[in-house]
């Protein structure tokens, strides 16, 4: 739990401050002043006022943030009366650094630079794995569901991935991903493959998943990562295993005629052979032995008998070092993020449709749990999921709903095409509009939230 809070926290806290340094630095490039600096709402609890004037506060509710500039209002009387009164020759007129004396092309800048640093910052943290680099299992395919599209495609278990229509794939996550955002369209794609010391060209017919949340896609093609030989982590005291012989770290390499058994197939030979000899193939240290055990008869609950060994596996996924160069990684997270970018608005667009279920929309909770998931996982896939969490928060802030900063940039759109703001009235019902969608989009994010918790 704590690691949930201190992760999801981290996380608001990133974004919320990257989002307004965007706002912040644009306003100051065009020589607005800024009043103050926030993360966080209601009472502040830490504040400082640097050169500039501007008071930088830490306040109590950690659920967003603001920058306010030196508005219209801010300049009339009573307020700042004496401000102006007291302003001398080498002091900038406060009304030329108010945010609304601004011509519409800095408004739009200042105002669009929140959701724009986000992207940045998702760039930035993509290029950032890039560069450092992880191990990732390979895209090595276990053998394909029967009548699958694999199936049908001709790959096969132990096949290699290495490109997707012409795109180089280095891991099971990059194949995975790239197939997710092609299947959301259907049609087909070409896979490039390793098979037998060959690189062959397979077209996988892609079936159209509207909505890739309601199943693994993976599955429905028929595709699986390929596990490692089973290995054995431990052989239970007075077992037939460990009366044949049978050690931990033992790696099982054929099981009666059967070469290279996956766990699956491995356990599944050991129960349907309760009290029949079975003959194993082991490599041990490089040594290769050959044992024969009986698996001892077990009754189910359900009166079925199965054989057990008393033996527990485990398997080692083949890795791979996935690592670019300073210019690689850049380019790849700037790909990265516009296509996770993509996804999201098209996701968005099959939600208005009702092509996608609204219980993906997720509010603070799913947030927090998966920040906190991720940060157990380890450092690559909390920035991972800190980059994707800013992509959406970037894509969300540009959709053009009043209050948020897209449905400014509309405003500002139309009095650039009109050549004068938006009527006070249009302004008005806007905000209405604006604050009943998004209280609206909260409700609905709670709710599937607490669906979640639930089950």
């Amino acid at each position: 739990m704590l690691t949930t809070l201190i992760s999801f926290f981290v996380t608001l806290g990133v974004l919320i401050t990257f989002h307004e340094l965007g706002h912040y630095w644009v306003a100051r490039w065009c020589g607005v002043r800024v009043l103050r600096f926030s993360v966080g709402f209601g009472r502040v609890l830490i504040k400082r006022v640097d050169k500039n004037g501007t008071e930088w506060a830490l306040s109590a509710i950690p659920l967003g943030g603001y920058v306010k500039m030196l508005d219209q209002d801010d300049l009339k009387p009573n307020a700042t009366t004496s401000t102006v009164a007291q302003s001398s020759n080498d002091t900038p007129d406060p009304r030329g650094t108010s945010f609304q004396s601004q011509p519409v092309s800095r408004r739009f800048a200042i105002v669009a630079a929140g959701p724009v640093f986000n992207l940045i910052l998702a760039v930035l943290l993509y290029a950032l794995i890039n560069f450092v680099g992880t191990k990732e299992p390979e895209a090595i395919l276990a053998p394909p569901t029967a009548h699958s599209p694999a199936a049908m495609a001709g790959l096969q278990g132990g096949d290699r991935v290495v490109a997707i229509n012409q795109t180089p794939i280095a891991s099971w996550p990059q194949l995975r991903w790239n197939l997710l955002q092609l299947v959301a369209d259907g049609g087909e794609a070409e896979i490039t493959i390793e098979q037998g010391g060959s690189r062959l060209n397979r077209i996988l017919q892609l079936p159209s998943i509207s909505d890739p949340s309601q199943s693994d896609p993976m599955r429905d093609i028929g595709l699986g990562l390929a596990s490692g030989p089973p290995i054995v982590r431990s052989v239970v005291e007075g077992s037939v295993a460990q009366r044949a012989g049978l050690l931990a770290q033992d790696q099982i390499i054929q099981i009666n005629d059967l070469r290279r058994p996956d766990i699956g197939t491995l356990i599944q030979t050991i129960q349907k052979n309760a009290g029949q000899p079975v003959s194993l193939e082991i490599d041990r240290n490089g040594q290769i032995i050959k044992f024969s055990l009986i698996p001892s008869a077990h009754a189910l609950e359900n009166g079925q008998t199965v054989g057990r060994a008393g033996i527990q596996l485990g398997s080692d996924v083949p890795m791979v070092d996935v690592r670019y160069g300073p210019i690689d990684s850049l380019m790849n997270g700037v790909v990265k993020t516009f296509d996770t970018a993509w996804f999201s608005l098209k996701m968005m667009g099959r939600m208005l449709t009702g092509d996608v279920s609204l219980k993906n929309i997720s509010g603070p909770v799913t947030i927090a749990d998966y920040a906190g998931q991720s940060a157990k996982i380890g450092w690559a896939a909390y920035i991972a999921f800190l980059a994707l969490v800013s992509v959406s928060l970037g894509i969300l802030n540009l959709l053009p709903i009043p209050m948020l900063d897209g449905g400014h940039l509309l405003y500002y759109l139309i009095e650039m095409v009109r050549g004068k703001p938006v009527s006070e009235r249009v302004m008005e019902w806007g905000q209405r509009a604006g604050l009943s969608v998004l209280a609206s989009l909260m409700i609905l994010a709670l709710f599937n939230d607490l669906i979640r918790v639930f089950n």
